[in-house]
């Protein structure tokens, strides 16, 4: 029968069959199918939903277990399974009211029941002592509101008690109890407060009553209204708009089931619940990107919020914003500039054209049809038509302006901007006019302008003695515009040595112009910003990578510059590092291609002499050692998912080197690290993720990533156990997960949890010596939990494997396996027996017990004496063979200097005499009667 035409029957029993062999995974898809064929609720729908429960149990995916077991309530109720296991989930999830509740509902069906009985009585307990700690909450609650409500107290107090409140608020019990006492009111008083402390923490107050609560967000959103946080975003002070802008993220996020954690998706459901509310506050972020009378830093975090949630991996509004004009709003903003002031000109900061760049990207990225595509492009070009309708010089300078930004963001689509009828020759004329402002900004543009080789050669060829001319200019704002184009124009060759489109010599020169406005300290950011853009170009050439790097000032001046945490140095910046790390992608030359190109004449990429390895790993080096690591997590903080990426492969670049991890860590690379490395392109991701694991397995877990992040950097790990990965990610992955293993149990639950044991003992069966070395390590460390040791007790031949892998030629994959067999066998009597599964297990404890090396000797006379205690039967069958002799000879060996191998050669003796298989004290140790073989089940 095809598996197409199974029954629901059917299916369930393969489920149960799966489930009972301990693979969960293939058991939770079987009954799935199951529930597919089954429309009408009855009772084999309910069983079906229990069993599925059941699989998500084992997965420690408690959320469903939850979903499952209401669902078969809803059809039986009462049912003590589904009872049971929503028990349990609850209980994992530290629900613990709920889960008595459930305790509770099974003893009153089931009085005898002695299962729930330890469970209840255990349950009640915790009840009980929450209840008392909720009193204690209940008095500190009402305590510090009076304190923050009375505008009289001492300042400081009033600081401490709002504090106070908030770390509550934190906590679920402390939240709910602010929420009872109205404690959100706090929200009335910042409209009175003075000071600046009290009204930040209110806010974040507010904020965290809203954390994954619908009922309570829906009340104070109903009480505040969204006009309330965006007044209180409205402010100069960086802390106030971040607490404002985190606030509303997590009313989005209680709306639409998402969390903070760069990996969160929305919940579907509660997103069509609540689409009225999710619009609306999106509508009202919209329409404020362009009030005149709000701050740049309240502006560019709006324009982030938005961001944020646009993309179709978050709540999916692009094309919602296209529909209501937001792009004419973007654009009127990507328009306006810092230095240039009129009567109805926004606020910016130096960041907000950046910023609006990226939002114009994300929501490009969105428009994944043709129809949608050509919408984003009318609204541009409508945009543009409307602005230059107006004669005067300023809606065309600020149609330039836009197109810059433009550039920066969606680029094909600021390309076919630029292609369009007489823009380039209006960039062009402004270029070559004598007011310094239309220069500047046409400068600016043609510098983004020339991105793709075949729109250089265009620019090279109209603009290349205009840029030149403008260069000689007397203001030192157009000076360096003009050469950090001429810098983008000399490097479209790329790194390939032997493409130079200017004459020799000219990019040393043009990074000598760059250097010196770097390093001078009387030049404004904006100019040092501007040389480093310049230098991005030029390290594409080795010889000025190498005199950057050797210039101590001018390395300091751009790190410090990055350490701004000042978007619009972003790209030049991580450019330039990405460079001198060498970190870019490389095109792999196949010989015989080369040989082909050759023949045909066709010209071959040569890397210069400068690239080498050697020279690359004395500039990582130099520059983790200058301080690269507070630059990076400075700039780590960017929306723009390729700037992600170049940031994370710096970080693997210097990585890769173990002189310096120690520093990477001391300096907050792991904590840049983790949210880029499940967060951005798949090739961001897993950069992020192998340098993660280079850290790891250099450093202590524990020193490396403290508190939390040792269970956060799981995932990033376990998603390099791919077939897609290179296999030096896979093993330093391996490596990383086996340090992590030998931490604590919590670890290593969560390594299960992720889905980590089945995608790493795959590597067991390699060919690679390494990588089945690695993955046998980590399984050696991970065995050490209870839970692993079902994985081996189940139908399968798990046990069978390590017996044959403890004969392997590789000497530390022989010592991991006999390790994992030790382990294995002094925890389960059925593993012993399935030792024997193997055909060749006698000559691979034969192979453990007369091996030279004491480490691989000592764990076979584990395995054996562990085998020995375990049951008669199996003791008898390892009597039947020579291991007695073999044992006879390790106690009595006098030469062996692991004295532990002789006692316990010596102890798996005594335990055969136990079982009366051999005489005690008997030199010739004979066999004893064969007696009836004992079964364990």
């Amino acid at each position: 029968m095809t598996k197409t035409n199974m029954t629901a029957q059917e299916w369930k029993e393969k489920g149960n069959e799966e489930f009972n062999k301990g693979n969960w995974f293939e058991a939770l898809s079987y009954y799935t199918n199951a529930l597919k064929l089954v429309n009408e609720d009855n009772a084999d729908k309910a069983l079906y939903y229990k069993n599925r429960a059941a699989a998500h149990l084992k997965l420690c995916d408690y959320e469903n277990v939850i979903k499952d077991c209401d669902n078969a309530l809803k059809i039986c109720s009462n049912d003590p399974k589904a009872l049971f296991r929503r028990c349990q989930a609850l209980e994992a999830l530290e629900r613990f009211e709920e889960a008595y509740r459930d305790a509770r509902n099974i003893i009153l069906s089931d009085p005898n029941n002695k299962i729930i009985q330890p469970i209840v009585a255990r349950l009640h307990e915790i009840v009980q002592e929450r209840h008392k700690e909720n009193s204690r909450i209940s008095a500190k609650v009402s305590q510090m509101l009076d304190l923050a409500f009375n505008v009289n107290a001492d300042k400081e107090k009033r600081e401490t008690a709002m504090n106070n409140l908030l770390v509550l608020a934190r906590e679920k019990a402390g939240a709910e109890e602010i929420f009872k006492q109205k404690g959100f009111k706090i929200a009335e008083l910042v409209k009175i407060e003075k000071s600046e402390e009290v009204i930040c923490s209110a806010i974040r107050i507010v904020g965290e009553l809203c954390k994954n609560n619908i009922s309570r967000t829906e009340f104070i959103i109903k009480n505040l209204g969204v006009s309330w946080y965006l007044e209180m975003m409205n402010s100069t002070s960086t802390e106030r708009v971040n607490a404002s802008q985190y606030c509303l993220q997590n009313i989005l996020n209680a709306y639409s089931g998402m969390d903070n954690k760069p990996d969160s998706k929305p919940d579907k459901a509660l997103c069509e619940t609540h689409k009225k509310e999710i619009d609306t506050i999106l509508s009202c972020l919209l329409y404020s990107i362009t009030n005149r009378t709000i701050t740049g830093l309240t502006r560019d975090a709006i324009i982030e919020l938005i961001m944020r949630n646009i993309h179709y991996t978050a709540l999916d509004w692009a094309e919602r914003l296209v529909e209501l004009r937001g792009l004419q709003r973007l654009m009127e903003v990507a328009s306006e500039m810092e230095e240039y002031k009129y009567e109805s000109s926004m606020n910016i900061t130096s960041s907000t054209r950046t910023i609006t760049s990226v939002c114009l990207a994300k929501i490009y990225e969105n428009m994944y049809y043709d129809a949608a595509k050509e919408k984003f492009s009318n609204a541009i070009d409508e945009f543009i038509k409307d602005k230059l309708l107006s004669p005067d010089i300023e809606s065309k300078v600020r149609v330039v302006v836009a197109i810059t930004t433009l550039l920066l963001g969606p680029l094909d689509v600021g390309n076919a901007v630029v292609a369009k009828e007489g823009i380039l020759e209006m960039i062009l004329v402004m270029a070559g006019t004598d007011d310094v402002l239309q220069q500047k900004v046409a400068c600016e543009c043609i510098v983004a302008a020339a991105t793709k080789k075949d729109k250089a050669n265009a620019i090279i060829s109209q603009g290349v003695n205009i840029l030149k001319k403008l260069y000689l200019s007397m203001d030192d704002s157009i000076r360096i515009r003009a050469l950090v184009g001429l810098c983008k124009l000399g490097s479209s060759g790329g790194t390939d040595a032997t493409i130079r489109p200017f004459a020799d010599g000219a990019t040393k020169k043009l990074a000598e112009a760059c250097r010196r406005f770097l390093i001078n300290p009387k030049k404004d950011k904006d100019m040092r910003k501007w040389a480093v853009e310049g230098l991005s170009y030029l390290t594409f050439d080795a010889e000025v990578k190498e005199k950057l790097i050797e210039d101590q000032q001018a390395v300091q001046a751009m790190i410090e510059l990055a350490k701004t945490g000042d978007q619009s140095v972003l790209y030049g910046v991580v450019t330039t590092l990405v460079n001198l790390c060498n970190a870019y992608d490389k095109q792999e030359l196949i010989p015989e291609m080369i040989e082909l190109a050759k023949f045909a004449k066709h010209h071959i990429p040569e890397e210069h002499e400068l690239d080498d390895i050697d020279f690359v790993n004395k500039r990582l080096c130099t520059l983790t050692k200058a301080g690269v690591t507070g630059a990076l997590v400075s700039l780590a903080k960017t929306e723009s998912q390729n700037s992600k990426e170049l940031i994370a492969r710096v970080f693997n670049a210097i990585c890769s080197q173990q002189e310096v991890r120690g520093m990477i860590v001391q300096q907050g690379g792991t904590k840049a690290l983790l949210p880029l490395a499940l967060d951005g392109t798949d090739k961001g991701k897993k950069q992020a993720s192998q340098a993660l694991a280079r850290l790891g397995i250099t450093i202590n877990p524990e020193v490396a990533f403290p508190g939390q992040r040792i269970m956060e950097v799981v995932r990033p790990f376990v998603n390099l156990l791919n077939p897609e990965c290179s296999a030096l990610e896979n093993f330093e992955s391996l490596m990383a997960l086996c340090n992590l293993a030998g931490v604590n149990d919590s670890v290593r639950k969560r390594i299960l949890k992720e889905g980590g044991f089945q995608k790493i003992e795959a590597y067991m069966y390699e060919d690679h010596d390494m990588l089945r070395r690695a993955s046998t390590q980590v399984i050696n460390n991970l065995i050490i939990c209870e839970d692993i040791i079902q994985y081996f007790e189940q139908e399968n031949d798990r046990v069978k494997y390590l017996v044959i892998l403890c004969e392997d030629e590789d000497e530390d994959t022989s010592i991991a396996a006999a390790g994992a067999l030790a382990m294995l066998t002094s925890a389960s009597q059925k593993a012993c027996e399935k030792v024997f599964d193997s055909k060749d297990w006698l000559e691979s404890l034969r192979f453990l017990l007369a091996n030279p090396n004491s480490d691989v000797q000592h764990r076979g006379v584990v395995i054996v004496l562990n085998m020995m205690r375990s049951t008669k039967d199996v003791a008898a069958k390892l009597i039947e063979t020579d291991i007695m002799e073999l044992l006879m000879a390790l106690s009595k060996n006098d030469n062996i200097q692991n004295e532990k191998i002789r006692e316990l050669a010596s102890t798996a003796l005594e335990a055969a005499a136990e079982w009366k298989l051999i005489k005690k004290n008997d030199e010739e140790n004979e066999l004893s009667q064969s007696t009836s073989a004992e079964h364990v089940d």
